[in-house]
């Protein structure tokens, strides 16, 4: 995409821009963009929706969920994070440096943004990585918090333990998986990404028959596929949608997202490990959130989806245990992020908490699963049966 992209973007509704500092208490600035479209009348508390990441802008990806949040009567605003989309550099046109970005100065500029709207305090939605910065929100900035709706959550730089104990439980040792993996028809260090990937669009079913074709000397190319499809956010920029180059400093320093491979199969996130000497090793968290969320004194509501493999329901349970007045709020049928796979429900859950309604959710689990979902959302949900039924 080119310049004439960027300034399309900004002329859009409701997109405007924030002057911040580059570094903290330093002389270069940049603008820091953001979407609001006019709040429609009688809307309930304005919301601040946080994408997953770190990588992935607001401004152009999600135009359509901002537009039916509209319809619906909600508030959204949306931020382009710091290094990402219209947000990536500084006043001379250079991408911001790695100082730049920490996640204390991206949670002071959801602070910063605030201000600017004029808005005390909002209704705070995160999704993954988001999760991690509305928590942040509410330890560095409590008073600007009324609501939390915590989608897929990351709770700690050690959750891909979490997540590897999890897939090992439901397939290290699934029918021939190890006889694949010692035949040499599939390599150890891809089955975790691979099975995991299909496991959140497919479930176990698919899983299955992933297996039994490649079993049946069939399937290669598929899983070759499925290999590359894997690992593409993080190693493949794409203006204005996903932009990990830059914002994968966070992922590494800060939050730990290279993990220690042990060998054994159904090792998960090695695309990370393959990547993380180009970034900043880990030097250590910058919150510590089971500490802090018994401190949250406003409604929490954390979604979980049924295939979610990268945050498994084990963390969404203990983070809805630890925040007081949280609530688990289990969706059926969908992976990870209802903010991308399945936002009607997503959209649906946080007016409930924006209108203090958060404690009914549970029971509503069902209703909220079972609410349209947009097609460009199941994408590879429906690929897959597709590209399973060829003969190759």
């Amino acid at each position: 995409m080119t310049t004439d992209t960027a300034e399309r973007l900004r002329r859009m509704p409701g997109v405007r821009a924030t002057r911040r500092p580059v570094t903290p208490g330093g002389a270069a600035r940049f603008d820091l963009h953001h979407v609001r479209l006019s709040p429609p009348p009688d809307a309930p508390a304005p919301i601040l929706v946080l994408p997953g990441g770190p990588g992935l802008a607001s401004v152009l990806p999600y135009a359509r969920l901002r537009a039916g949040a509209a319809a619906r009567g909600l508030d959204v605003l949306m931020l382009e994070h710091r290094g990402i989309g219209l947000s990536r550099t500084d006043d001379q046109g250079r991408d911001l440096p790695p100082e730049a970005l920490t996640i204390a100065q991206v949670v002071d500029d959801l602070a910063a943004v605030l201000d600017d709207h004029g808005l005390d305090r909002v209704v705070v939605y995160g999704s993954s990585y988001g999760a991690y910065l509305a928590q942040g929100l509410g330890i560095r900035h409590p008073e600007r918090v009324t609501g939390m709706v915590l989608d897929s959550p990351m709770l700690t730089a050690h959750d891909s333990r979490v997540q590897r104990a999890e897939l090992r439980r439901r397939y290290l040792h699934a029918r021939g998986l190890r006889e694949l993996v010692e035949a040499g028809t599939v390599p150890a260090e891809e089955t975790g990404e691979v099975i995991q990937l299909v496991h959140e669009h497919g479930g176990p079913a698919q899983v299955r028959r992933l297996l039994d074709r490649l079993a049946t000397s069939r399937g290669r190319a598929l899983w070759r596929w499925l290999h590359a499809l894997g690992g593409k956010e993080i190693t493949e920029n794409t203006p204005y949608f996903m932009e990990f180059d830059l914002a994968g400093v966070l992922a590494f320093r800060e939050l730990g997202y290279a993990p220690d491979p042990d060998g054994l199969p159904l090792d998960v996130n090695l695309s990370f490990a393959r990547r993380a000497k180009a970034f900043p090793a880990f030097t250590g968290e910058p919150f510590d959130l089971p500490a802090e969320l018994p401190g949250f004194s406003w409604p929490v509501a954390v979604l979980s989806g049924e295939r979610d493999i990268r945050t498994p329901r084990v963390i969404a349970a203990q983070i809805a245990d630890l925040a007081p007045d949280g609530v688990l709020v289990p969706l059926n049928g969908i992976g990870h992020s209802a903010l991308d796979a399945h936002p009607l429900a997503a959209l649906t859950a946080t007016a409930a908490v924006a209108a203090g309604n958060h404690r009914r959710l549970p029971a509503l689990s069902a209703r909220l699963s079972a609410l349209p979902r947009p097609a460009r959302g199941r994408t590879l949900e429906l690929l897959l049966p597709a590209r399973l039924s060829l003969p190759w």
